[in-house]
């Protein structure tokens, strides 16, 4: 009996020393190695759809290597590849009264057919905008109408429907099954009060099939194997946008490379520690800036009732409002996932918090949401200051403005806070689910 105790005793002082060895593993170099890598000029922001995402999809493959991660079960490797079709629209053609309009007084919403033609006789006819109301409310009400249809728009909105005309105009991305499905047309004309005798709309788009790509590995489980908890940060950011002084490249260092950097060195230290009773899965996801297309191509890929919580991971580069060593959860009351990580965490100078910013649903505006949707306790970790970051979404976004401690800090309370959860111990409640999934 004494030889088995101290074998139990033995293992468990092995495992508390191993634990121990965090420092070891996550270290400041190692991080910023990670985190300057995917920042850098020559990732060119991580667009999707450019050879800047495949260069740091490339970045965080060799980083799965390294570390001893195998793809998931099904795949040949760490990308999870899938396809969408990328929409752009071409110059509209609009005449009214046998007048041609100028297609920078053109707004198209809704077209998703490579060629529509309609005119007052075959179509809902026209309408014009109440001027006395507010034109994105308006637009709200219409987009939601299924219409095929002409829509007059008072002058005095012209800066409203500029900035809507310069976002649909980069087109947008779609599955292959709803092309040409629908023959709705929403066309909005800028300073235009009548129709007196008939309208002509001509509308093409054209449509590229485009690769996408996760990256995804995983930590095969021992006892609860099919049991899965997963990591996850997305890898992809805005590429190149307007210059701001001399810089056009939107590195995205705070959004999202710190949450992909934590993904990673959450890999390398729990197959370190090699006592994970649960699956791990690390995955990089794609197009999050885009619509979330790999979280949902993810998702559909396993069953959401094996997944036993979700730690999203999303900008972590700077302290957040409750301090130093603090993040908070997005979803905090929706499960007990955040009271198992406090409780893991009890005696550390780490400590987490319910999200503060209620008011920016953030619950539903990060890779966590279409797992969550499904009942899976998904919640995203984070400590931006996102009511006051002038940083997001500008090329300033970089290496230079973030805090490495903080980062460092935040990975480590992670790493330390999860370890009941991958090791089979707890099992966050679930969340209840969102109708229509």
């Amino acid at each position: 009996m004494r030889k088995v105790l101290y074998f139990f005793f033995a293992l468990l002082v092995a495992q508390q020393t191993k634990a121990q060895d965090i420092n070891k593993i996550i270290t400041k170099d190692y991080v910023d190695r990670l985190i300057k890598t995917l920042s850098s000029d020559d990732m060119q922001g991580r667009g999707t759809f450019t050879p800047g995402i495949d260069k740091a999809a490339t970045f965080i493959e060799s980083e799965f290597k390294s570390i001893g991660l195998k793809p998931l079960t099904g795949e040949t490797g760490y990308r999870q590849s899938f396809f969408k079709y990328q929409l752009k629209p071409e110059t509209p053609s609009v005449t009214i009264d046998g007048s041609a309009i100028e297609p920078a007084n053109v707004l198209v919403y809704g077209n998703t057919s490579e060629n529509l033609t309609f005119d007052n006789t075959n179509s809902d006819g026209w309408i014009k905008l109440d001027p006395s109301k507010a034109f994105i409310d308006q637009f709200r009400q219409i987009s939601r109408s299924g219409k095929k249809q002409l829509i007059l728009v008072d002058a005095k909105f012209a800066d409203a429907f500029n900035r809507i005309k310069g976002y649909l105009d980069k087109g947008s991305i779609m599955d292959e099954k709803d092309i040409n499905t629908k023959s709705a047309a929403l066309v909005f004309v800028l300073d235009k009060d009548t129709v007196k005798s008939n309208f002509k709309v001509i509308l093409k788009n054209s449509f590229a099939k485009m690769p996408l790509f996760n990256v995804a590995g995983m930590i095969p489980g021992k006892s609860k194997a099919k049991e899965l908890v997963i990591f996850s940060g997305h890898y992809d950011h805005l590429g190149i946008i307007k210059a701001d002084g001399q810089d056009s490249i939107a590195n995205g260092a705070d959004d999202d490379a710190s949450g992909t950097t934590a993904m990673i060195a959450l890999a390398k230290y729990y197959k370190k520690l090699n006592n994970n009773e649960r699956t791990l899965i690390f995955v990089a996801f794609t197009a999050e800036e885009i619509g979330g297309f790999g979280a949902r191509h993810f998702s559909e890929k396993l069953n959401p009732d094996d997944v036993v919580a979700m730690f999203n991971i999303e900008m972590i580069g700077k302290d957040s409002k409750f301090g130093k060593n603090t993040a908070f959860i997005t979803g905090f009351d929706k499960s007990d996932f955040g009271q198992i990580l406090q409780k893991n965490l009890k005696g550390t100078e780490f400590t987490f918090h319910p999200d503060p910013y209620p008011q920016q649903n953030l619950f539903y505006r990060s890779d966590n949401a279409t797992l969550a949707a499904l009942g899976v306790p998904a919640h995203t970790i984070s400590t931006d200051q996102i009511d006051t970051d002038k940083f997001y979404h500008t090329v300033k976004d970089e290496y230079n403005t973030l805090d490495s401690d903080n980062i460092l800090s935040t990975i480590k309370g992670i790493a330390k806070s999860a370890i009941s959860i991958i090791k089979g111990i707890d099992t966050p409640t679930r969340i209840p689910k969102l109708e229509n999934n």
